[in-house]
């Protein structure tokens, strides 16, 4: 008896819609663990921002409760015209420049320095890493008291030391309120710039700096030539990452100077119209102008870091 054999057809090609379908399954599949970490950035980030956004186009002052309601864009006009939050916002942008510029410039210093190969370099490179890793307001403490202090500070005591008794003790903090305000940063941010300077100049290109000191070139010629138009890219993404930050710094001013003495910026003097003055709309107007800022810098910083990565994939 002859056995039968069911000849099994051979399978076609699988339909488009199916393919479509499979494709839309898989990415669903890898992008489905993040939703949980996506709904909890969404709550805990924009839910607060839309509502900052709604207060600060309200009339809501708590110590006049009955006169609330609908204010438009009187907050927003009010940030730009009263006189204390325009010199705050003056403040502000003198602060934040100031110390980036100030502390990118140290920094380059410092990781030219720790380019170089010497004898406990590493300890070195740990010790002037140490001012970054401070709390904020642990390192205006340590400013304002081990300092500045006229009495017991450190820096009046050197002067005695050097001059005698009869060396001058000024007044740090009352004399040049902002300059002690931007001191501490400074010191602060120099080894955060030194940092990203420092990872740029391990990527230079070291056959070309030979080629250079080969054909004669000086050390002034090679920084200049070389060295800087290599780290302009890591120079702009210092300097906005840094802007991004000192901008919306409080702990400095409220810790050395509480926003006395013509240094109070825009955060501060959030805090002083949110908290002392209770007037919600206008410190939410206040705010969201500080986080629009923030934003416009960060997009140039995502570029800046968008356009370092491309020329390291293409290297």
């Amino acid at each position: 008896m002859t056995a039968l054999r069911e000849v099994e057809a051979p399978a076609g090609p699988t339909p488009p819609v199916r393919t479509g379908q499979l494709a839309a399954a898989a990415r669903w599949a890898r992008r489905a663990p993040l939703l949980p970490a996506l709904i909890f950035t969404i709550v805990v980030t924009q839910l607060p921002f839309v509502a900052t956004l709604v207060i600060s186009l309200m009339r809501w002052n708590s110590l006049d409760p009955a006169n609330r309601g609908f204010a438009g864009l009187d907050n927003y006009t009010a940030v730009f015209t009263d006189p204390d939050l325009r010199s705050a916002i003056g403040v502000t942008v003198v602060l934040t420049a100031t110390v980036v510029l100030v502390s990118l410039v140290l920094g380059l210093g410092l990781a030219l320095l720790l380019d170089r190969r010497f004898f406990g370099r590493g300890v070195v490179r740990t010790m002037l890493i140490a001012p970054f890793l401070v709390v904020p307001v642990a390192a205006a403490l340590l400013w304002k008291h081990a300092l500045y202090n006229p009495e017991y500070g450190l820096f009046n005591g050197v002067l005695t030391w050097l001059f005698g008794a009869d060396a001058p003790q000024p007044e740090w903090i009352g004399g040049m309120p902002l300059l002690a305000v931007e001191a501490s940063l400074v010191w602060q941010w120099t080894p955060f710039m030194m940092l990203i300077l420092l990872a740029g100049l391990q990527s230079r290109p070291q056959d070309a700096v030979e080629a250079a000191r080969i054909d004669g070139a000086t050390a002034w010629q090679v920084f200049r030539y070389l060295t800087l138009p290599h780290l302009r890219q890591y120079l702009e993404l210092g300097a906005l990452l840094g802007s991004i930050y000192v901008v919306q710094n409080f702990d400095a001013v409220f810790t050395i100077t509480s926003g006395g003495l013509g240094t109070a910026n825009l955060p501060y003097t959030i805090y002083q119209t949110f908290y002392q003055a209770h007037d919600y709309g206008q410190a939410s107007a206040a705010g969201v102008v500080v986080v629009l800022g923030s934003i416009v810098i960060a997009t140039f910083a995502l570029r800046v870091v968008s356009s370092l990565l491309r020329e390291e994939v293409r290297a």
